[in-house]
């Protein structure tokens, strides 16, 4: 018996956080992406140091067959009605290829609200807009389409709206959180339902993501921490490493940053079952 209720023998699939320092190295990223088997492209939400993401995944969208999605829009930032016009907007100009990545923000999301000009938030109203964007999302969408939305949650509200409203889930990891910190946290998840949940690795070896990993991420406390956030470089320790995370906490999907997608190749050409 696993400590997660899920399916442990099915495909993983993988995404890619993929921010842009050069667009033609980008698009040549992307279409590399979309060959080695990795499902979904995804964007970071930081206004000022990245396009903006809904016009860089439909442009995404129009290069290959991936799906793309947000990783995570900050519910900060950003107006329900707005980003639920926007994930919308999306999922039409993609024929329901992208996902809604939704959270409350990053540590430090206030100062970059107050940098924007935009009214300062508490926490729980930003969790309150969470649950307005997904509500309101469902209604735009009607019966003939479903924009899946993968919320990124830490304590309990974030947690209750997730098994409430979420399709996907990904827990919001801290620097010193261990295998046993996320594998409580997921129990008490699926105490009530049996949600698919995403793996967020933000260091594969000692590369550390991009926009993935907090500031000053040190890959080798995180291993003495026995973090989920890190993978073995070595592909063969990553494979066996994913396996044992799918058995015993129930991933079904893993995020990397698109600095380690070479390096872990030959693991999702095992584990993706294209």
């Amino acid at each position: 018996m696993t400590d997660a209720q899920t399916d442990v023998t099915g495909p993983i699939r993988f995404g890619v956080v993929a921010p842009i320092a050069d667009l033609g190295t980008w698009r040549d990223q992307i279409r590399r992406v979309a060959d080695l088997g990795y499902s979904t492209l995804l964007l970071p939400d930081v206004p000022g140091w990245q396009p903006a993401p809904g016009p860089t995944l439909a442009v995404a969208a129009s290069l290959t067959d991936l799906h793309v999605g947000t990783w995570v829009y900050a519910t900060a930032l950003r107006p329900a009605s707005m980003t639920v016009w926007e994930a919308h907007s999306l999922t039409e100009l993609t024929d329901g290829r992208f996902e809604l990545g939704l959270g409350t923000g990053r540590p430090g999301i206030e100062d970059l609200a107050a940098e924007l000009g935009l009214p300062p938030t508490t926490p729980g109203q930003r969790v309150d807009r969470m649950r307005d964007t997904v509500t309101a999302l469902r209604k735009l969408d009607g019966p003939d389409r479903h924009t899946p939305v993968v919320m990124a949650v830490r304590g309990p509200r974030t947690r209750a709206l997730a098994v409430e409203l979420a399709d996907t889930v990904t827990i919001a990891s801290l620097p010193g959180d261990t295998r046993d910190d996320v594998k409580e946290l997921v129990r008490d998840l699926r105490a009530t339902r049996d949600i698919p949940l995403a793996l967020h690795v933000s260091v594969v070896g000692d590369t550390v993501a991009p926009y993935m990993a907090g500031p000053g991420a040190d890959p080798a406390a995180m291993r003495a921490a026995d973090s989920l956030a890190i993978l073995p470089a070595d592909p063969s320790a990553a494979l066996e490493e994913l396996h044992r995370r799918r058995e015993e906490i129930g991933f079904s999907v893993v995020v990397i940053g698109s600095n380690s997608v070479e390096t872990l190749a030959p693991v999702v050409s095992q584990l993706a079952g294209n």
